[in-house]
């Protein structure tokens, strides 16, 4: 039984875990070489290695693509921790050597890049020379995915699902508003709801971002619809949408303060209960150790973003 167990961890090593974990995120084995730079034929071998030593499959193979068994969610679990543990360890014996270089990988929504750029590294990386930083744009269901995949050491997303995989280092209530041009009518309605803005025309972010998520929710709840003429992915289509006077959008305040500022857009608040009570969530990844770098840039976002004051 030791031999087995000794044999197993042999097998799986940090550079065979890293394999896996593309083939997984991609879902086929040619995908997962391309990423990884091998021959597919390297990668097949080398989980057909991994499935002999465990004596269980990793994947089934389906006309979608690769799927993980429950032996594969339990190996991807493990690698995941592999990974993280010796990333944390090479950041603490460079610390020993007096080297301190690190690199900390930050997703979010577009709706929070000024603010993390103003307000966070802004500030920070004078404070912290030494480290490097990946900042990439996702929805907010790429955001969680990509913290809970160990692609993304960071995350900012706008009303995120529930998700266990992850943990929030910080929470702040931030409104869904209507976004509109001066001297609409909507800037002067009491009690503005979201069924007051039917059969105007706007512009909506496409499916997977946290604001749409809320707005098709309230909007299915009250009965009726809200058509957009324009779909994006692109918080700044939104912005420009309403200044052409194309129409309305929906964002949260801090999403168009430099707008606010020269006067070039109004906002309000909308009165639906899950709307009004809408959060920004600056994530990590659930029962990860953070590496100090991760842990330092965290705590300074959650405490100088303008979403989380």
């Amino acid at each position: 039984m030791l031999a087995k167990q000794h044999s197993l961890m042999e097998t799986l090593d940090a550079k065979e875990l890293r394999t896996f974990m593309a083939v997984v995120r991609i879902g086929s084995i040619r995908g997962g070489a391309e990423h990884m730079r091998v021959a597919p034929s390297v990668v097949s071998r080398q989980i057909a290695d991994t499935e002999r030593s465990i004596g269980l499959a990793l994947f089934e193979r389906t006309a979608r693509g690769m799927v993980l068994t429950e032996a594969g969610e339990l190996v991807l679990e493990h690698s995941k921790r592999v990974i993280e543990e010796s990333s944390l360890l090479a950041e603490q014996l460079g610390l020993l050597k007096g080297v301190q270089q690190r690199r900390v990988r930050i997703r979010c929504g577009e709706g929070f890049l000024a603010d993390i750029l103003q307000y966070g590294l802004g500030a920070f990386v004078t404070l912290h020379p030494e480290i490097q930083y990946e900042l990439e744009l996702d929805s907010s269901e790429g955001v969680l995915d990509s913290i809970a995949n160990g692609d993304a050491d960071i995350g900012v997303a706008y009303n995120p699902l529930i998700d266990t995989r992850l943990r929030s280092l910080a929470i702040s209530r931030q409104p869904l508003c209507v976004v509109t041009k001066p001297g609409h009518p909507l800037v002067d309605k009491d009690n503005l709801a979201l069924a007051d803005c039917v059969g105007i025309p706007n512009a909506l972010l496409s499916k997977g971002h946290g604001i749409t998520q809320l707005v098709t929710r309230v909007a299915a709840d009250s009965g009726f619809t809200l058509a957009p003429l324009v779909e994006t992915s692109s918080v700044d289509v939104l912005r420009r949408f309403v200044i052409a006077g194309l129409g309305i959008s929906f964002l949260p305040r801090f999403a168009v303060s430099t707008e606010l500022e020269r006067g070039a857009v109004v906002v309000r608040e909308l009165s639906d209960s899950l709307l009004a009570d809408a959060s920004a969530h600056l994530m990590v990844r659930a029962r990860r150790r953070l590496p100090l770098s991760v842990e330092r840039l965290g705590n300074f976002l959650a405490a100088n973003m303008a979403a989380f004051r």
